[in-house]
């Protein structure tokens, strides 16, 4: 797990690698697509590519339109401004009328690091699992973009893809591929549950084998879909350990550890604790040192872990 590789790379990529395959694919960006990495399918494919410029609104709207004409439009920009410019647009015309659009958020959570809390994602996943028909997906690494793309491509409704602008350890190239709606179990253990989505997977992964070494033994879980979450893998863990710590790259309300919550009440309520953004905006700074300085780390997993599991 040493090389580091990013999403962005990875999602510029893949809409190149399905656009044969996928006729009806369309990219729509809002003049960011050297940073998203749109821009590669518009070199190549110029006449499937619209920039529409500092309007992410009005991208989310003519988004909506082709999707009604049979087309498969993924719009693509930094995801603050998509989750929150885009709201009405999202909710009204691809919401409410279940259209198949793929919805990329770009530079999720903290990683638009140096452009501070005007432009860090830390709310965009309590916005979109809370729009009806939507179903949002955080990738963790690089392998996970591709196929997760894949599968929105043949998805109804529209579909929320959180991705992240810095480089990653590369965790899931071998393997089983990421299924929307299901959660990946990374590591079997009985002490207590670890629920986690993103970038901080592999914080999680590294804090579980220093958890062991402490005699904690951690139910690994890789909740890459956030709606429709995996109810019946959640609560079958959870019943286990009796105890789960929700980690995300997010603001600590109404995100994963938000779902993850509102779920074990109704189906096995279980002593429960968040590492996250704790309800707070950040400032600008170099990405890592933001994640530590928020409370997003190995350490801070571990620690917390330690404290809940005792």
């Amino acid at each position: 797990m040493t090389e580091q590789l990013a999403m962005r790379d990875a999602f510029g990529q893949a809409l190149l690698d399905f656009a044969d395959a996928v006729p009806e694919l369309v990219v729509l960006d809002a003049d960011v697509s050297s940073s998203t990495k749109t821009g590669m399918f518009g070199e190549k494919y110029p006449d499937r590519f619209f920039n529409v410029g500092v309007a992410e609104a009005n991208m989310a709207g003519i988004a909506a339109g082709l999707a009604t004409c049979g087309l498969r439009p993924v719009i693509s920009t930094f995801a603050l401004f998509l989750a929150l410019k885009c709201a009405d647009q999202i909710r009204n015309d691809m919401c409410y009328n279940s259209l198949p659009v793929i919805l990329a958020g770009g530079y999720g959570g903290l990683s638009d690091s140096f452009d501070g809390a005007s432009h860090q994602a830390i709310t965009d996943l309590a916005v979109m699992r809370a729009m009806p028909n939507m179903t949002v997906v955080v990738t963790a690494d690089v392998a996970e973009v591709p196929q997760a793309i894949k599968q929105a491509l043949k998805r109804e409704g529209p579909t929320y893809l959180r991705l992240s602008r810095n480089p990653t350890p590369v965790m899931f190239d071998k393997g089983e591929e990421l299924q929307i709606g299901k959660i990946r179990k990374m590591r079997d253990g009985s002490d207590l549950t670890i629920a986690v989505c993103g970038v901080p997977t592999y914080m999680a992964l590294s804090a579980s084998e220093k958890l062991a070494q402490q005699g904690v033994s951690v139910d690994l879980l890789e909740v890459s879909t956030i709606k429709p979450l995996d109810v019946d893998a959640l609560v079958k863990s959870a019943s286990k350990t009796g105890k789960v710590l929700a980690v995300e790259e997010h603001n600590i309300y109404g995100g994963l550890g938000g779902a993850v919550a509102e779920a074990l009440s109704r189906e096995c309520p279980v002593k429960m604790d968040f590492v996250g953004v704790q309800d707070c905006f950040t400032e600008s700074g170099p990405y890592d040192e933001l994640m530590v300085k928020y409370g997003i780390s190995t350490e801070a997993i571990v620690e917390k872990a330690a404290k809940l599991a005792g």
